[in-house]
């Protein structure tokens, strides 16, 4: 009777895996959310719906442990990166220089000069828990903005300095932005903000990602990047394997709509990185991220 029961279940296995039933496990492990904003309308200092408590018990639940900020203004991040409820959520905190102070500033930035010597200005400060640690996100709806006067100065400025700079474009302006580098984007750390939300094609994505050795793509909002069950595509699944140290996720927290489903939102990469081998997961979902910025490969 139990060599026949045994008989059973491996049958049983073997038709589960055929059918599509069986599937792999969620990731498990710590998160690095590499693209959150805690803008003005989430909580201005004084009242909003999502004060710090709030964002960071959601963050806590989510097992996410870093995250890159970057908010309109900057006084969100700053209050992220200051905060004690931050160190006790276990959250560490990576800060960026976001280039807007109000909404005029997105269409306008790459050719504001007041916008130029605000970031110097904010990088020359730092924050109370440490520095800047990168620029961005911006946004040109317009590759050829890309060319900006103000533009050009602060890719050159990042890398320079040693930041990060965090680009929502499509893949044209990647090329003239990584152009208007001294190295000419081979030493420019570009995170390229939803690898591209118009949706280049992965052959495109690829050819970046070859020519620029320190381009990362996040995976927020990404277009075809997952398929029935909120698993993985095959195309990306398999860029992702060539490339397992180049890729990051982020939250991209632009409305408040976005913290009310945080949990589902780190819900859904915890499912498609349950697609992946596990060490290829854990690079996706934080060591990439922890390289970039200096974290510690190993958290609790």
């Amino acid at each position: 009777m139990q060599s026949a029961s045994v008989l059973i279940t491996a049958i049983a296995t073997v038709l589960m895996a055929a059918s599509g039933v069986a599937s792999a496990a969620e990731y498990t492990g710590p998160l690095l959310a590499a693209h959150l904003h805690y803008n003005t309308e989430a909580f201005n200092g004084q009242t909003g719906p999502h004060p710090l408590a709030d964002v960071l018990a959601r963050m806590q639940r989510s097992g996410v442990k870093g995250i890159v900020a970057n908010s309109r203004p900057n006084d969100g991040t700053k209050a992220l990166a200051e905060s004690p409820l931050a160190r006790a959520a276990g959250v560490t905190v990576v800060p960026f220089i976001r280039l807007y102070r109000n909404r005029a500033d997105y269409d306008n930035w790459f050719r504001d000069e007041t916008i130029y010597d605000m970031v110097l200005a904010e990088h020359a400060r730092g924050t109370a828990a440490g520095p800047f640690k990168g620029i961005g996100e911006f946004h040109l709806y317009d590759s050829a903005n890309a060319n900006g006067a103000v533009a050009k100065k602060l890719m050159a400025f990042a890398e320079d300095e040693g930041l990060a700079v965090l680009a929502h474009v499509d893949d044209v302006a990647i090329d003239l932005l990584m152009a208007n580098t001294p190295s000419k984007g081979q030493k420019t750390r570009l995170i390229w903000a939803h690898t591209g939300i118009s949706g280049a094609s992965v052959q495109r994505v690829d050819a970046l990602l070859a020519r620029y050795p320190l381009l990362m793509g996040e995976l927020s909002y990404r277009p075809g990047l997952t398929c029935d069950g909120g698993k993985l595509c095959p195309e990306w699944r398999t860029l992702l394997l060539k490339y397992p140290g180049r890729f990051l996720i982020g939250s991209d927290t632009w409305v408040n709509q976005r913290w009310m489903y945080y949990e589902e939102l780190m819900k859904g990469y915890r499912t498609w990185l349950g697609d992946l081998p596990p060490d290829v997961a854990h690079k996706i979902a934080w060591d990439n991220g922890a390289g970039l910025f200096g974290l510690p490969l190993t958290v609790k």
